[in-house]
């Protein structure tokens, strides 16, 4: 049973409200923003468009390379990864990573940076408002390069450049549209890994965790959304284990392999692959696919 002491908020764990204010103000731009530009089907296009193409750097680039290594790439190549994922305005890779590496290190205890065990608003945003993961945190790996470490401290370069860069070429409409309704679903596209996929789902395989696998989240958050996979085996560039898993980051990657620019993509062994609940049960069933919530 979890230590409900291990569980209460220290004071650095609160909300801290002058270093979020920048969070909550491209909220309220996204949310007051788009009433006040005339509204187009281009210009919401324009908006998916901008949150899958920076959903994709996320995956790929915060997730599956710098956090897990699931491939393996030339340095020029994971400059171009950490810059394309900080356009999601998340942060710094070392520190995306760092922290990641942190929770998958202590999954669903009072250590995990975003246990769900915390509370859905904790896990899903309240971690990063707070003072206590500011911080990078120690990535011995990845910090060696003063590129990485360069982009990781002027992390908003990125997003700044993209966001000036929609201006000049579209305008307020496409500043506001593309940039800032964009990155407010970006942000929570991503956030819901960490809180609705440990809640909402099935489980393949019993993991330690909480985590579940979620068809919907998956075409949301381009194959992030099998979750219980990862989870059994975390340094797998995919994360559908199966074909009928879509798992369009995945697809990237073999795309990045086909042209050279990545190489060692890892995949789950068969019998990593096999070792499911039912199988270690002994159940001829097959493993439950059906979403189900649970709280």
């Amino acid at each position: 049973m979890t230590d409900v002491r291990a569980l209460a908020r220290s004071e650095d764990e609160k909300l801290d409200r002058w270093n979020s204010i920048p969070f909550f103000a491209v909220h309220a731009v996204a949310l007051v923003a788009p009433f006040l530009v005339p509204f187009s089907w281009k210009l919401a296009g324009l908006a998916v468009l901008l949150y899958y193409a920076r959903m994709a750097g996320t995956t790929i680039g915060y997730h599956r390379y710098a956090s897990h290594r699931g491939f393996k790439t030339s340095r020029v190549f994971q400059f171009v990864l950490a810059f394309w994922a900080q356009t999601s305005a998340q942060k710094g890779m070392l520190w995306w990573a760092a922290h990641h590496r942190n929770h998958h290190k202590y999954s669903d205890q009072p250590e995990d940076v975003h246990s769900p065990q915390r509370g859905f608003w904790w896990s899903h945003v309240g971690w990063i408002l707070c003072q206590r993961h500011a911080g990078t945190g120690e990535i011995k790996d990845l910090s060696r390069y003063p590129e990485l470490r360069f982009l990781n401290r002027f992390h908003l370069l990125p997003p700044v450049l993209l966001a000036v860069g929609l201006f000049l070429v579209g305008g307020w409409s496409w500043l506001i549209w593309g940039f800032f309704v964009s990155t407010v679903l970006l942000w929570h596209g991503t956030f819901v890994v960490n809180s609705l996929n440990h809640l909402w789902g099935s489980r393949r395989y019993a993991t330690t965790d909480t985590s579940r696998n979620n068809a919907v989240l998956a075409l949301i958050t381009m194959g992030e959304g099998w979750h219980n996979n990862h989870h059994h085996y975390m340094s797998s560039a995919n994360q559908g284990f199966f074909w009928w898993e879509v798992d369009l980051s995945y697809y990237l990657i073999r795309l990045f392999q086909a042209l050279g620019v990545v190489w060692e993509v890892r995949t789950p062994p068969e019998k990593i692959r096999s070792a499911t609940i039912a199988a270690e049960s002994g159940s001829a069933a097959p493993a439950a696919i059906a979403l189900e919530i649970q709280i």
